[in-house]
C-alpha cells in the first residue's frame, strides 16, 4: 500500500519537498474513527510511548515510595531537552532511590536546547549521562528497581526483569505479540519494539481513558498522563513541539514524540487517541500531521483551533528572516 502524501513543504510558488505518512485516530475502544495510509504496518514508536514505558514506577509503589510527584512523573516519560530543570530533576530522582548518574545506562549527549548548549559549553568539557533526554525515563527504571528489590545492573538489556514487565505491559495494551523478531535497540539501549500503528493508537486510547485495563493500571496510567500535561515542560522543554500542544489546551492534551517521525496524542476528555508516523521519519512532518488532527476536534472558531493550525500550517524563514515558503498538511488529513 502506497502511504499518501500528508505534508508538502513549498519554496516561492512551488511544492519543494513532499511527506508520505500515515495516522490514525481511534476512540477510547480502539475503533477508528479516521484513517490515513496503512495503519496496520508496524512501525517502532521509539520515544512516543514512553508514557507506557513508566508504568511500572507508578504501579510497583516506587514512585509513591520516593515522594515523587508530577515533575518526576512527567520526567520518566519525557525526552528532555537537557536543561538545568530537567537535569536537576534526574538527578534528585536519582539520589532518592540512593543512586547516581553513574547508574544510568542511556549515554551522554548534549542538548537540545540551542541557548542550553552554549551555555553546557562553556562550563563542561562533556556532557554526563544527565544530559541524555532520556535520563528521566532511566531514573525512573532505576528507582523501579531499587525499590522492587532488583540489581539495576542491566536494566537496559532485554532480559532484565524490568524490560521483561515493560514487554509484557506493551502487550497488553497495543494487542502486539513483542519478541526478538520486532524489537531493535533504541537510541538510548533500551528495547524498542515495532508495532502496528493502529495497536499503538488504541495503546494510549487505554492510557487515557482506561477501558481494558486493570483497576491499578488505569490508575498508574491516568496518573501519568495528567502529570505530563500539568508540566508540560518536564516532558520535553523550551520551545519544543509537545510542549507547545500542551499548552494550547491545558490539561486537555496529551503529546509525545518519538524519533523518526512518530508522533502520539490524546485528547482524554472527547475520549481519542492519536498516532501518525512519517514514512520518511522526518519530525517536522509528523509535528504537522498531529497538530492538524487534533485540530480537527476542537470548534473552528476557537482560539485552540486556530493555536493548532498554526502549527500545522506555517511559513518557512531564511537566516535574514525573509519568508521563503511554508509546511502544509495536505487535504488527506481533512477528509
Amino acid at each position: 500500500m502506497n502511504n499518501p502524501v500528508t505534508v508538502e513543504v513549498t519554496r516561492g510558488q512551488l511544492v519543494e519537498s513532499r511527506h508520505r505518512g500515515l495516522a490514525v485516530v481511534v476512540d477510547a475502544e480502539g475503533q477508528v474513527i479516521f484513517s490515513a495510509g496503512d495503519i496496520d504496518a508496524a512501525i517502532f514508536p521509539r520515544s512516543a510511548c514512553k508514557a507506557m514505558q513508566a508504568l511500572p514506577l507508578v504501579e510497583s509503589g516506587a514512585a509513591d515510595a520516593f515522594g515523587f510527584g508530577n515533575r518526576e512523573l512527567a520526567l520518566a516519560c519525557a525526552s528532555h531537552s537537557g536543561e538545568p530543570e530537567h537535569v536537576a530533576a534526574a538527578a534528585a530522582m536519582l539520589k532518592a532511590a540512593g543512586r547516581s548518574e553513574i547508574d544510568l545506562e542511556c549515554g551522554a549527549h548534549w542538548s537540545f536546547d540551542q541557548a542550553t548548549i552554549i551555555a553546557q559549553a562553556r562550563s563542561l568539557d562533556q556532557p554526563s549521562a544527565l544530559h541524555n533526554n532520556c535520563s528521566g525515563k532511566h531514573s525512573g527504571f532505576i528507582c523501579t528497581c531499587v525499590h522492587m528489590g532488583e540489581d539495576p545492573k542491566g536494566y537496559s538489556t532485554y532480559d532484565h526483569p524490568l524490560q521483561q514487565s515493560i514487554r509484557a505491559i506493551m502487550e497488553d495494551l497495543t494487542g502486539a505479540a513483542l519478541g526478538p523478531d520486532n524489537c531493535g535497540t533504541d537510541g538510548c539501549s533500551i528495547p524498542t519494539y515495532a508495532v502496528p500503528l493502529k495497536g499503538l493508537a488504541h495503546g494510549f486510547a487505554k492510557l487515557g481513558m482506561g477501558q481494558g485495563l486493570a483497576p491499578i493500571r488505569a490508575a498508574a496510567a491516568r496518573r501519568l498522563i495528567e502529570a505530563c500535561m500539568a508540566e508540560p515542560f518536564y516532558v520535553a522543554g523550551t520551545k519544543r513541539f509537545c510542549t507547545k500542544l500542551m499548552q494550547v489546551a491545558p490539561g486537555r492534551i496529551f503529546a509525545k514524540t518519538g524519533a523518526e517521525g512518530v508522533f502520539c496524542a490524546l485528547l482524554p476528555e472527547k475520549g481519542l487517541s492519536f498516532a501518525v508516523k512519517a514514512e520518511d521519519g522526518a519530525t517536522r512532518a509528523a509535528e504537522a500531521m498531529i497538530a492538524a488532527l487534533l485540530a480537527r476536534h476542537f470548534e473552528a472558531d476557537t482560539e485552540e483551533h486556530a493555536a493548532l493550525m498554526r502549527l500545522a500550517h506555517h511559513g518557512m524563514r531564511n537566516w535574514n528572516g525573509i519568508e521563503v515558503g511554508q509546511v502544509r498538511v495536505t487535504d488527506v488529513l481533512f477528509g
